[in-house]
């Protein structure tokens, strides 16, 4: 496979269909049971102006697939989001307060999720059975995103790391981790909390915090890069491990990069992310992935180093996003291909799935996707009989919808390990209780 052929060729992220303007953006809530991952259905979810919790603007209920309708929201103009000057004195986004509620379970607070003119905000809610012991409800505030709040910047880091400097590298090869242990602080505060994040929703969500969702696609292609091969380089080089830490990465833009725990993400990042999970840039002759650090280039400075504003400003006037890298890491920089992608029932069979396709990657894709159906009443079940015919189509185009996903009806590189992703979640459980 081609090492750039993931992010080189990422499909044009679709629009929200919703009448669209200067000064709207969209929201859809996405909420599961913390135990099983399953949707919950009919859940309320009341939707108020940030700190005006009295004030309901919306009140939504979740589907079959746990989802409310994706809803037009007030916010401010898009042009903010583009302009480094404007967007460092006005935030470029608005702000809303969430209350989720379903018979069963603890209530949820969320303060702070974020929504910008144009795009669509993707909340995930993951909520507790009232039987386990815990608190009455939990309380997620999102604090600002990195590009308009004042956090510390990146302290300077050697971009290859001296593998023999402290035990042994586990690793051998490059590997997609299928979680990522992010310690929510600095490494030296023991009292933080220590999550437990598939690599994909990780990603997702740092790159959510630390760019704007309506920058040029080759801009998110170039950052979302930068953010995956930075953090498998501390998966493969074990740094934090070989530092006697029980974690993989830190929540601290000081060390690493910002995870904000319970924050919502953008789908224009989203299919980015699932386009090229895989992949990581390397140098020639260097095996690890490479340490890429960058700053925002407007409050701090970093020479040699990425700044994300100006990858926007490269990305605007048409800059692919090898060449955005290349103008800030040098020449010599490429996208490399992880070689193992961990936790995954099979592997993508190097080609799109589609009418007419038969064997045995058709069966696999039927069997996981009507495990799905049983969880997700509104996908179609379908018969695994290695044949990809209509009933699989729909049974795919429904699941793409449901994800947000193109609805193409066709199993791509994105579409297999979502639909992966998702069945390991569902059935997951199932399989520790056998």
């Amino acid at each position: 496979m081609n090492p750039m052929f993931h992010a080189l060729e990422t499909p044009s992220v679709p629009q929200p269909t919703p009448q669209n303007s200067q000064n709207t953006g969209f929201l859809q809530i996405h909420v599961v049971s913390i135990q099983n991952h399953f949707p919950i259905r009919n859940a309320t979810v009341r939707i108020s102006p940030a700190k005006e919790n009295t004030e309901v603007l919306e009140e939504l209920k979740t589907n079959t697939s746990g989802q409310t309708p994706e809803i037009a929201l007030p916010a401010p103009p898009e042009s903010i989001s583009l302009d480094a000057s404007a967007a460092i004195n006005e935030r470029p986004y608005a702000e809303y307060d969430l209350r989720i509620e379903a018979p069963g379970f603890q209530p949820v607070d969320i303060s702070g999720t974020e929504v910008i003119s144009g795009s669509t905000a993707i909340q995930p809610v993951s909520m507790t059975p009232v039987e386990e012991e815990t608190s009455a409800q939990e309380e997620i505030v999102i604090p600002d995103h990195t590009l308009y709040g004042v956090y510390p910047p990146k302290i300077a880091e050697p971009e290859i790391k001296p593998v023999a400097e402290s035990g042994e590298i586990v690793l051998s090869r490059v590997v997609v981790p299928e979680t990522i242990i992010v310690h929510d602080g600095v490494p030296s505060d023991r009292s933080a909390k220590n999550y437990y994040v598939p690599y994909r929703d990780y990603i997702k969500n740092v790159a959510s915090s630390e760019i704007y969702s309506t920058w040029p696609e080759s801009t998110i292609i170039a950052n979302v890069l930068a953010i995956m091969s930075f953090t498998l380089n501390r998966v493969y080089t074990e740094f934090y491990r070989n530092r006697g830490y029980d974690f993989t990465i830190t929540s601290s833009t000081a060390f690493d990069h910002k995870w904000i725990y319970g924050r919502n993400i953008f789908q224009s990042i989203s299919l980015v992310v699932d386009e090229i999970f895989d992949n990581y840039l390397s140098r020639p002759d260097v095996r690890q992935p490479i340490l890429t650090q960058y700053c925002d280039g407007k409050r701090v400075q970093c020479e040699n180093w990425m700044t994300q504003w100006g990858s926007c400003s490269l990305g605007e006037q048409g800059y692919s996003a090898i060449q955005i890298l290349r103008y800030f890491y040098g020449d010599s920089i490429y996208i490399n291909t992880a070689e193992e992608i961990s936790g995954i029932p099979a592997s993508w069979p190097g080609y799109d799935l589609t009418i007419g396709s038969s064997g045995p990657k058709v069966r696999q894709l039927q069997e996981q996707l009507d495990a799905i159906a049983t969880v997700y009443a509104s996908i179609p079940r379908v018969t695994p009989d290695g044949v990809y015919g209509p009933a699989t189509q729909q049974a795919v185009s429904t699941f793409q919808s449901v994800f947000g996903l193109p609805q193409t009806g066709v199993v791509d590189f994105r579409t297999w390990y979502r639909i992966s992703h998702i069945y390991v979640s569902v059935t997951r459980i199932a399989e520790l209780d056998g």
